[in-house]
């Protein structure tokens, strides 16, 4: 039987990216929105959805992917989103982009993964209000390209 070698994929980069971008905490940051909201309703949370297109270099291993980047804020005690909260979480994201000092920096993925370094990263899309939640949260949403490499 041969064991398969964990790979990055652009799920683990881009969450690993956002996580290390200032004004963002790595535990900010997953595929999934967790269920208490009460653990993430102090500072946001980022959701990342991976899929939404992108490309795959033909001769050297560059990937480009697009993936969905959604922040969330709510209030716990009101059913009242809090706009400002989810704005300002996607603003650092925004942030993020124009650093120059956060590209081509090594990101350290989930543990036996290999390492990663996104070159570049900009948003295709201007983040956008989603109102009408159910849950009463506040969610903004964008979708972000990045171009990495696997270390």
């Amino acid at each position: 039987m041969t064991t398969v070698t964990p790979r990055a994929n652009s799920e683990l980069v881009a969450v690993a990216w956002l996580g290390s971008a200032a004004g963002i905490d790595p535990g900010q940051v997953a595929t999934t929105l967790p269920s208490d909201a009460s653990t993430w309703a102090d500072d946001g949370f980022l959701q990342v959805t991976p899929g939404i297109g992108g490309s795959m270099q033909l001769h050297y291993a560059l990937r480009e992917p697009v993936v969905q980047v959604e922040a969330y804020a709510v209030n716990v005690n009101s059913g009242k989103p809090p706009w400002g909260k989810a704005a300002s979480l996607m603003e650092a994201v925004v942030a993020a982009t124009y650093d120059e000092a956060g590209m081509q920096r090594t990101l350290t993925l989930r543990p036996g993964f290999p390492q990663a370094r996104v070159l570049t990263a900009h948003l295709l899309t201007e983040p956008r209000r989603m109102p009408d939640d159910a849950a009463s949260y506040a969610r903004y949403v964008t979708d972000l390209a990045l171009h990495w490499i696997e270390l």
